[in-house]
């Protein structure tokens, strides 16, 4: 195991499991172990994580409601010589997670930032959908309301493999605006609940997959939904 002397000071970015607590590396233990400050989303819903690794590390918030007001203040410790941790609810942090600015500042101030490889829901989605991995396009969430229409007409353009975030509240309501964009025989599949117990890889055409959602009475858990690239001449529907 590290000793504290021998973890350089800086600001690490530190994937935590997105479901099974084991999803974590050894390495990403000790770091959390050995830093003198872990920043959380939700300290909440880290405690579960690291009183399971018996991590005594103090714990502060950071979330997108307050890091604009802690940003000096974190970065100030870094540079009289703390090293941070940076962790999110689930997976890892600054990917449609906060972190960002943090990051952004710590470059700025030439403070060593270093991010550990590990959980995500984005490459599992990927490569459990049997779609063109070569190259893909990460979209993320799509706007609720504002600029939403575009999005989905760069989605159903787009030649390549095209990765969304989405609520299980809108699912069905997302898939039958991807049908019209892309056209309803577009491949897709929808990954739920990845990590975890239910854990489930539905593939099929956006036509398929509408289907089969809206037969269920409740649609529970993270949802990613990857979508093949337009490499067809169908229209859309």
């Amino acid at each position: 195991m590290l000793k504290h002397s021998e973890l350089p000071q800086g600001l690490y970015l530190v994937p935590t499991p997105i479901g099974n607590l084991k999803d974590i590396t050894y390495r990403a233990v000790e770091i959390l172990r050995q830093a003198d400050l872990i920043l959380a989303e939700d300290t909440r819903v880290s405690k579960t994580l690291l009183n399971h690794y018996q991590v005594d590390t103090p714990v502060e918030t950071n979330h997108q409601h307050n890091e604009h007001k802690r940003l000096n203040s974190h970065i100030k410790r870094i540079l009289q010589g703390e090293t941070i941790a940076l962790i999110t609810d689930a997976g890892t942090p600054a990917i449609s997670d906060p972190g960002f600015l943090l990051v952004r500042q710590a470059i700025k101030d030439h403070i060593r930032v270093e991010c550990l490889p590990g959980p995500t829901s984005i490459i599992p989605a990927l490569a459990a959908s049997g779609l063109p991995a070569d190259r893909f396009f990460m979209e993320g969430f799509l706007p609720r309301k504002k600029g939403r229409k575009k999005r989905l007409e760069e989605v159903g353009t787009r030649s390549v493999t095209t990765i969304l975030m989405e609520s299980p509240f809108r699912l069905i309501k997302t898939l039958e605006q991807l049908a019209h964009h892309c056209g309803s025989q577009r491949p897709a599949c929808v990954c739920r609940e990845i990590s975890k117990i239910h854990e489930e890889h539905v593939r099929g055409s956006l036509d398929n997959l509408i289907e089969t959602f809206s037969q269920r009475p409740t649609i529970k858990g993270e949802i990613v939904i990857v979508i093949h690239g337009n490499n067809t001449t169908e229209k859309h529907s």
